[in-house]
């Protein structure tokens, strides 16, 4: 083949190949996934960088994240990085379990707050209620600073073991529990629902289908609905006034924030933590600010994602700046844009740390 005939040939084959990655890359757009999806932000706006938290910080909503002391050790410096003064372990233990859970936190005095579980063992039996209550009784003398996370998603109390399926957050027979948690100033940390998107049809008009999909509750049958469980909240409540109780996630009313709203305008014994619920948040940030400003006295930060350094600082930077559309793949799988809130500082003092002195009584930061 002469020289010319071989550069044709070149050339045609590049022509060729070029047009097929064209077509291959339009075909990969077109039969895109939505679990996929994972858009960057080209918007040159400005971006706060933010090392730790403004102020000093305690975080109502861990759990148990450590196997080892050195996870521990990290954990802590973690937290002194990044301001952070106490966690509250969320344990959901009682029993043996508890215990060990008391004693590998309490190798850092002061910097953790381990709350345990309620035992449902027998729930379904008669005379249920005075094993359940000696346990908590047992698990304040050992450690206790508080009971959670509780939880229903609808079909009954089941974050904790064993679990007491038909057995709603208002039911009688969890009445004698909640008046000792009062009687030993026990604060409950109850989680009730899932973000509205999750009962909503998984169709293309679910705005949070991404997420909702992973955890969707709109195929369960048997099941209590939002509105019921938020029911079940705001019955227990007011049936102990006494009790100290803290709502988590925003009791799951991001969709609809005025809905916490009533309840916290109603039932002084009622905080909320915001943990997790940083991504349905900060895509409205001037309706959550206002929000936010409104219940600054009732609402405590939290997280429920971890120990991971880069997390904290998301949660910060959502919270402190105005920072504008932008996203956290490693933590949130909405479709959503993020915005920080700009919170004042006041505002800020008191959900970083100043409402949680309230539920956790302790000496003020140096």
């Amino acid at each position: 083949m002469s020289p010319n005939l071989r550069g044709i040939g070149l050339l045609i084959l590049s022509l060729v190949a070029g047009t097929y990655a064209v077509g291959a890359q339009h075909a990969s757009v077109e039969t895109l996934l939505l679990k996929d999806y994972r858009p960057r932000s080209i918007y040159r706006v400005p971006v706060t960088p933010i090392t730790q938290a403004k102020f000093p910080v305690i975080d109502m909503h861990a759990h148990d994240y450590t196997k080892t002391d050195q996870d521990l050790a990290d954990w802590v410096r973690t937290m002194d990085e990044l301001r952070i003064q106490k966690t509250v372990i969320l344990s959901q233990a009682h029993g043996k379990e508890f215990d060990a859970v008391v004693a590998r936190y309490r190798k850092y005095p002061g910097r953790f707050s381990v709350w345990c579980g309620f035992d449902y063992t027998g729930y379904d039996q008669p005379g249920f209620g005075p094993a359940a209550v000696a346990e908590l009784e047992r698990c304040f003398r050992a450690g206790a600073e508080g009971v959670g996370e509780m939880g229903d998603k609808g079909k009954g109390m089941h974050f904790t073991k064993p679990a007491a399926w038909g057995m709603h957050f208002d039911d009688p027979r969890m009445d004698s529990l909640l008046d000792k948690c009062a009687e030993l100033g026990l604060p409950v940390s109850i989680h009730v629902a899932d973000p509205m998107w999750m009962y909503e049809s998984m169709d293309p008009y679910n705005d949070g289908l991404m997420n909702a999909y992973q955890w969707r509750l709109d195929n369960q049958t048997n099941i209590l609905s939002h509105a019921q469980l938020l029911g079940t909240l705001e019955s227990a409540v007011k049936k102990h006034p006494r009790t100290i109780f803290v709502a988590c996630h925003l009791a799951n009313c991001c969709y609809d924030l005025s809905k916490l709203g009533v309840l916290l305008d109603k039932y002084p014994n009622l905080y909320a933590d915001i943990s997790a619920r940083y991504a349905e948040t900060a895509p409205i940030p001037r309706a959550v600010r206002k929000f936010f400003d409104q219940y600054q006295d009732r609402l405590v930060y939290g997280t429920d994602m971890g120990r991971n350094k880069k997390m904290y600082l998301t949660t910060f930077r959502i919270l402190e700046t105005e920072d504008e559309h932008f996203y956290d793949w490693d933590l949130f799988t909405y479709h959503w844009p993020l915005h920080g809130l700009g919170l004042p500082d006041d505002v800020l003092r008191k959900i970083y740390s100043g409402n949680a002195r309230k539920i956790l009584p302790m000496p003020a930061p140096r």
